[in-house]
């Protein structure tokens, strides 16, 4: 197992904080993290959750040959794995010394304390027996893996189902879950492992270490206790010299966490027995959070839709009465338009004013066009004896070809007289013919 070393300015900062009675994540010196425990369909399947660190636990049984030594007791067998995917700093394909230990730690707890009765394991004496497996699997690892682990192990232990078998003769015959149910297992006790982890040579006691507490430490006891206080195991490591007081000390703490941690393991098998004598919905797809908003969504409520009529005729009837005349909330500027969602286009209304321009345009050029003929009348009548036309355009000049019957085709260049060019000149006549007409 190769561990990232922590740094000086880490060290120091979590041996200060253990110092000063705080911890990383607020709790106290001897608080344990919250304990979740869900149980998967089958019997025997259940993920225990210590704060971050998850071990997930499997039962499974069949029928073997005891052991030449003890013909009339059935099998035990404890298996943890440490993977990769727990944490990178476990090495897969070997056994580390931490997995040899924990290993060890498990048996001496669950097995050497006789938690479970082997005797009811047997079937037929020096020939058939049930063989009991429990394999761990650390799913995530935050420190204080023994605790989750033994936790896991007796719970699935608790949660397991063999099948029924009967023997006539030589014959055993074994029974599916459908045909018969299944038998739980004779269970004494339940040892559970608390862990102390000890920092500066035993000055500082802290219950349930966490993954960066672990790095720091200088020592770590391991008392396995069931809620009778009748402790089955013990272990210390670190190198590490502790006073009799201080072993005491630890033990009292450990009897008064087991009994919590017992009643909640109680607790839940009996949450997970009665939902499915009920037939409800069960698993660990159940038990799960569903990652989204509609997680936290409320329950449905009753709502009383009795007097609704009443309230509604009560506030209409205290209500202000609408106006008669509805405001336009779009106030028209000419040279503007919008036109999005909710408003209405206003691009055609702008067209038509356009529009409405250029005819009062043509209009005001055909009175300018009068008063010139009027004034200027000599040179219009020359200009019509040669029969040109007067043709108002944009360009300047422009040559024209006229067709008239029984005569040649001319080349007539005629001018054309822009708008601008006209309206110039057009004022002075227009103010000699109001003259004119106020002489006469």
């Amino acid at each position: 197992m190769k561990e990232t070393p922590l740094s000086n300015c880490e060290r120091r900062f979590l041996l200060r904080a253990i110092e000063e009675k705080k911890r990383l994540d607020g709790r106290q010196t001897y608080d344990y993290r919250n304990i979740k425990i869900s149980f998967g369909t089958d019997y025997g399947c259940c993920i225990v959750e210590l704060g971050k660190t998850r071990v997930l636990g499997q039962v499974s049984c069949e029928l073997v040959s005891p052991k030449l030594n003890r013909a009339t007791e059935g099998i035990l067998f404890f298996n943890l794995e440490l993977s990769q995917m727990a944490a990178p700093a476990f090495e897969p394909g070997r056994q580390s010394d931490l997995l040899v230990k924990l290993n060890r730690l498990l048996e001496r707890c669950l097995r050497n304390s006789k938690c479970i009765d082997t005797e009811s394991l047997c079937v037929v004496a020096g020939e058939k027996v049930w063989q009991i497996r429990v394999d761990l699997h650390l799913l995530n690892h935050d420190g204080n893996i023994i605790d989750a682990a033994s936790i896991a192990a007796i719970v699935a232990l608790c949660h397991f189902r063999r099948p029924d078998v009967s023997v006539q003769g030589d014959e055993v015959t074994l029974y599916t879950l459908e045909e018969r149910d299944p038998v739980p297992l004779s269970i004494h006790h339940m040892p559970i492992c608390v862990s102390f982890a000890f920092f500066q040579q035993g000055t500082y006691l802290l219950v349930d270490p966490s993954e960066r507490e672990e790095r720091v430490m200088d020592g770590l006891l391991v008392i396995a206790m069931n809620k009778h206080r009748e402790i089955c195991t013990i272990q210390s490591s670190g190198g590490i010299m502790l006073l009799k007081d201080q072993v005491l000390r630890c033990s009292k703490i450990a009897g008064v966490k087991v009994v919590e941690i017992t009643e909640l393991i109680q607790k839940a098998l009996e949450n997970d027995q009665k939902v499915r004598k009920e037939g409800g919905k069960f698993g660990f797809a159940e038990s799960m959070a569903n990652q989204r908003i509609t997680a936290f969504k409320m329950e449905k409520a009753p709502i009383d839709t009795s007097d609704v009529e009443e309230k509604a005729e009560e506030i209409i009837s205290e209500a202000e009465p609408p106006s008669e005349v509805v405001s336009k909330p779009v106030l028209w500027t000419p040279g503007t338009a919008q036109i999005g969602e909710g408003i209405e286009n206003s691009w055609g209304h702008l067209e038509d004013s356009e529009k409405e321009d250029e005819d009062e345009g043509g209009s005001d050029e055909a009175i300018i066009l009068d008063g010139m003929k009027m004034d200027t009348g000599v040179e219009v009548s020359n200009i019509g004896s040669q029969d040109a036309p007067i043709v108002l355009s944009d360009s300047e000049e422009e040559e024209m070809i006229i067709l008239e019957p029984d005569k040649n085709p001319k080349k007539i260049r005629t001018q054309t007289i822009s708008a601008t060019q006209v309206k110039a000149p057009s004022k002075k006549p227009v103010k000699k013919r109001k003259k004119k007409r106020a002489a006469n």
